[in-house]
């Protein structure tokens, strides 16, 4: 009697260890919060991002949240 009221909890405790655990890993890419006040140099090596937009170097696309950077070459 007492195994057979047993089983259905700790059924119920396998399942609900695995449904806490799931949720907690995100596969989700983090997103990024702009940084005005990050510190960069003030060396001029600009790149050009995705967005369009070109910034004195790297570090200043990184503080803007930029993504798909390359130099960028003016000629």
């Amino acid at each position: 009697m007492i195994r057979a009221r047993l089983i259905p909890k700790v059924a119920f405790a396998i399942a609900l260890t695995g449904a806490i655990g799931a949720g907690s890993i995100s596969f989700a890419a983090p997103k990024c919060k702009p940084n005005p006040n990050a510190i960069c140099p003030e060396i001029y090596s600009p790149v050009i991002c995705s967005n369009g937009q070109v910034y004195s170097n790297q570090c200043f696309a990184d503080a803007a949240c930029a993504t798909g950077c390359v130099p960028y070459n003016q000629v």
